[in-house]
């Protein structure tokens, strides 16, 4: 299975202290910023000058899941959310080669998908230690098809 190493995404109350953080502490720059007024939540993606020059820049109109840097996601939801007990931290991202196929291995292994890859593009999964994992293609998404097409999420992802 192919796979690719994408970010880790920690929840923040408060964006303007974490950005002071990993931007000004950190060294941090500013990769692309979402703003989703439906969601009502902010995504702000984050990586080191060093791997922005190794992939020679950002270009526009790129998703941060395209590029091939470690990234660090911070989201902000707009409404007051208590992350006590470590719901701050998200979730590690992972690309995948076949998503379908990264998701039969799992489910071999007797591992629940906790959000299935009803789109062909993304899916989840919990460690034995009830870390959320993110499994994205690589590239376009995968044709929609069965089982995965009408499978339901199971708990938390």
């Amino acid at each position: 299975m192919s796979v690719e190493f994408l970010h880790t995404m920690v929840r923040v109350g408060d964006i303007d202290a974490a950005l002071k953080f990993y931007v000004e502490g950190l060294g941090l720059q500013e990769v692309t910023r979402f703003d989703s007024e439906q969601g009502r939540f902010t995504l702000v993606f984050l990586a080191s000058k060093d791997d922005i020059d190794r992939c020679g820049g950002i270009p526009e109109g790129v998703r941060p899941t395209q590029l091939n840097i470690p990234m660090v996601e911070l989201t902000h939801n707009w409404d007051p959310e208590d992350y006590e007990g470590g719901r701050n931290f998200g979730h590690l991202a992972y690309r995948v080669g076949d998503i379908y196929a990264a998701c039969e291995q799992f489910q071999k292994l007797g591992v629940t998908l906790s959000r299935p890859p009803r789109d062909g593009r993304m899916a989840f999964v919990r460690s034995p230690a009830g870390i959320s994992v993110e499994l994205l293609q690589k590239g376009d998404p995968l044709p929609v098809h069965e089982p995965w097409a009408s499978m339901e999420n199971i708990g938390e992802w």
